[in-house]
């Protein structure tokens, strides 16, 4: 972590990420694109639908390989790269064809490492294996849901799943959330765990620098009057009056499940997260 002088209020407690890791040069051109933002409103209506975004730096999107699908050919690692997109960094890797990709970077990889993407393969970090073939006790990320989809799950600053057991073609896996889920053991995932885990310690300090990411203002609802909000209303401070926290759309606003008690991917999930 880079920590700062406190030469004013803001800078007192603020920390920032340590680039000095990275290689010093701009993203990969052919590997970048414009994504355009609807910051918060609907692509049908134009209302808002999500607060409190809006404004902020732009940002241009590299094109992450997640999938690997270039199989049994090493690739070599030619840079290690800040992502604005993502908490983790990401690594450009170029392949003997001179074919290159950008892929999540695992903690301790270092430009001039290769990596292989294999069906079975060494267990080096870096190197994405079928699950079936990952022996118990390995730490792995970016993992697929679904054979060929590439990897959805586990993609985070600092997180890595453990492989718990393997059981009749699925593989048991421990979660960051630790939720223990069964996977099909024709999935594939990366050995180690993802890189800048130190990302969990950074302290933005001060609200401008939340501006940029484009955060904007977020209002109490007990501050609102009640024709806003749920919480609003009363003579000065004034608890909310409610059994439960609400949403400004009347619905539970914490603790409530989410999940659908009927979906089909339950029966893969051995225990839920611990609260």
């Amino acid at each position: 972590m880079k920590h700062y002088k406190p030469t004013s209020p803001a800078r007192r407690g603020m920390t920032g990420i340590d680039f000095s890791q990275l290689t010093k040069k701009g993203p990969e051109k052919s590997l970048i694109k414009y994504v355009k933002r609807n910051v918060g409103r609907s692509n049908t209506t134009g209302r808002i639908t999500v607060r409190h975004k809006g404004g902020g730096v732009k940002r241009l999107y590299r094109v992450i390989e997640f999938a690997q699908t270039r199989m049994n050919i090493p690739a070599k690692v030619v840079a290690l790269e800040y992502d604005p997109n993502r908490t983790a960094f990401i690594a450009l890797i170029k392949y003997a064809d001179e074919k290159i990709q950008y892929i999540i970077a695992p903690q301790n990889l270092k430009v001039g490492d290769e990596v292989l993407f294999a069906e079975s393969a060494p267990l080096a970090i870096g190197n994405r294996i079928k699950l079936k073939n990952i022996p118990v006790g390995t730490a792995i990320y970016n993992i697929e849901m679904d054979e060929g989809k590439g990897g959805k799950l586990v993609r985070s600053a600092g997180s890595s799943a453990q492989v718990l057991a393997h059981d009749e073609g699925y593989v048991n896996l421990k979660m960051p959330s630790s939720e223990v889920r069964k996977f099909k053991g024709e999935c594939f995932a990366s050995i180690g765990m993802v890189s800048n885990p130190e990302n969990r310690f950074y302290r933005v300090g001060k609200a401008g620098k939340s501006r940029l990411k484009g955060r904007r203002p977020h209002v109490r609802g007990s501050a609102m009057n009640p024709v806003d909000h749920p919480h609003g209303g009363g003579e000065g401070r004034q608890p909310i009056g409610l059994k439960y926290p609400k949403t400004p759309q009347g619905k539970h606003a914490l603790g409530v499940r989410t999940r659908n008690k009927k979906k089909w991917s339950n029966k893969l999930i051995i225990s839920r997260r611990k609260k």
